[in-house]
């Protein structure tokens, strides 16, 4: 995602229950499977998002992954998953209509969700991610 600052609404929604990759995907492990989406911030940024090209429920993912297409008038992009493990539910209302994803980025608008590996990812708290999107 661009790092423009220029470009970095003011007021942006860090849910502090979340936790966060400095590629701007978002994962609540609170729940099982956890929930996985991309942050107002990476939202803001893209624009509007026209397709997503979601990964097949079962899929084996490691840290780093490229796993899902975003797509939108401005760019494509990859959401590069921040944890390992087995997705096993995709949003397709979202892949029917991405721009939940814009306008619902930590509500309707979550990407997959995913059965998690017991290895704790190193992922930013809400505070951290806030102070690094400033």
């Amino acid at each position: 995602m661009s790092e423009n600052n220029e470009d970095k609404p003011a007021n942006l929604d860090v849910p502090g229950h979340l936790q966060y990759s400095s590629e701007h995907v978002w994962v609540d492990d609170s729940v099982s499977p956890a929930l996985i989406g991309v942050t107002e911030y990476a939202a803001s940024q893209m624009g509007e998002l026209v397709f997503l090209d979601l990964p097949e429920v079962g899929t084996r993912v490691e840290a780093g992954d490229e796993i899902v297409e975003l797509e939108s008038a401005k760019a494509v992009e990859p959401l590069v998953c921040p944890v390992a493990g087995v997705v096993r539910y995709v949003n397709r209302d979202a892949s029917d209509d991405p721009g939940v994803v814009t306008t619902d980025p930590y509500g309707e608008g979550w990407i997959l969700k995913m059965d998690l590996d017991d290895d704790e990812p190193t992922l930013l708290s809400a505070d951290e991610y806030s102070a690094m999107i400033k």
